[in-house]
């Protein structure tokens, strides 16, 4: 076995790792998850996380091994501001971020929070500046509000990730200014390119991520969403150009389409691009999500990526055997790998490989006209149901033909 493209866990592309593909990437070394489900994630339409929701949240990412929580924004309610304090409380591992805007009174929350550090929020796209913001910032106010936010920030002794929001968007003369102004004036610790309405493709955030490491000697992070499917494709984009933080949400919660999913980065981290992460337990992803699930009130697409019902369930009757001796010529990676199982279902598409395989597991035996009828009326079934059998559906149809 390989190691990189190739384990008893996964099967990928060599073509990831071949040398003509790797001479152009300029990977980090370290890759830390920044998890920002409990700002970013809530955010999402018709989400409300209790005090308690937020605290076992946190508690599964610790558990789960992200480096980063974004825990919240103090300013939105008492309540937020106290299960920020009750998550810093805790002490799980991971640093306690908070989201902040360009004002004193928000860092002073953040201090009084207990948290370790701050997302300083602050627009840098054209279309906010125009339109949005255009009453309250010129590029002069909002470079001295970040500026003086920065420095406040780090006389308190926070962490600070400058967050210039809406950063795909942003006219790039502008872009480099303001960034050149702000890091000259004050030392954020790193600076996020943000991809705030998850609007650029792979290809043009690997050019502005370079052109930010050009204007800048800070440490990166990205942050995108995705609007046009996206997220995670732009994020790996980002990663290759050496970003060393990436944010994410549980699920892909976020506003509108969401941010790019947790599960979907890690995973893709370690196994397309071999980046190690020593403290990620990969088995929890399916508990992580479903307890998201459960708490946020939006249950998945059933074939969402690494943590959906499908991905690691088979109706398709050629290949059962294979799936059985060598599930990684089928799966990328296997279902415990992620902490799911692998379920063979019945139905239009079931065969007789599948049907024998049913049959074995429920302790039956058919012969071969036998199982030739059931292979039919299973079919017969599936079409008139139009969805897969349960188990229990397909067991009646076996037994009325093994009793006859």
């Amino acid at each position: 076995m390989n190691g990189k493209w190739w384990t008893k866990d996964w099967w990928v592309s060599e073509y990831n790792y071949h040398e003509e593909v790797v001479k152009d990437l300029h990977l980090p070394q370290k890759i830390e998850i920044h998890d920002a489900t409990l700002r970013d994630g809530e955010q999402t339409p018709g989400v409300v996380f209790s005090k308690e929701d937020k605290v076992r949240i946190a508690e599964l990412l610790a558990e789960v091994g992200v480096e980063r929580i974004e825990a919240g924004m103090p300013a939105v309610s008492k309540d937020d501001a106290q299960a920020i304090e009750e998550i810093a409380k805790r002490n799980l591992g991971p640093k306690i971020m908070v989201f902040c805007r360009a004002m004193r009174e928000d860092v002073d929350r953040a201090v009084d929070c207990g948290a370790d550090g701050i997302v300083l929020e602050a627009p840098s796209g054209y279309p906010k500046l125009k339109y949005q913001f255009a009453s309250k910032w010129t590029e002069e106010s909002l470079t001295e509000a970040v500026v003086n936010t920065i420095n406040y920030a780090k006389e308190k002794g926070l962490f600070v990730n400058y967050f210039p929001f809406d950063t795909t968007r942003a006219e790039l003369p502008f872009l480099k200014r303001l960034l050149t102004n702000v890091t000259t004036q004050a030392k954020p610790d790193s600076v996020t390119v943000v991809d705030t309405t998850g609007s650029i493709t792979p290809t043009a955030m690997r050019f502005l991520v370079r052109q930010v490491r050009e204007t800048i000697a800070l440490p990166l992070e990205v942050h995108t969403h995705n609007d046009f499917g996206l997220g995670t494709a732009t994020t790996f984009a980002a990663v290759e150009e050496g970003v060393q933080v990436v944010h994410s949400c549980i699920n892909g919660l976020g506003e509108r389409t969401g941010n790019t999913a947790l599960e979907e980065i890690a995973l893709g981290l370690k196994l397309l691009y071999g980046i190690e992460l020593p403290k990620f337990n990969f088995q929890k992803l399916s508990e992580l999500s479903q307890e998201v699930q459960r708490m946020s009130g939006k249950t998945l697409a059933q074939n969402k990526p690494v943590v959906g019902l499908l991905p690691f369930t088979r109706e398709i009757g050629l290949g059962m055997k294979v799936l059985e001796d060598y599930p990684t010529a089928v799966f990328p990676f296997m279902p415990d790998f992620v902490g799911q199982k692998m379920k063979i279902v019945m139905g239009k598409k079931s065969g007789k490989e599948s049907v024998l395989m049913k049959l074995e597991a429920a302790g039956l035996k058919a012969n071969e006209e036998q199982v030739q009828e059931i292979v039919a009326r299973t079919k017969a079934a599936g079409i008139a149901k139009r969805n897969w059998l349960e188990d229990e559906e397909f067991l009646v149809i076996a037994r009325q033909v093994l009793d006859r």
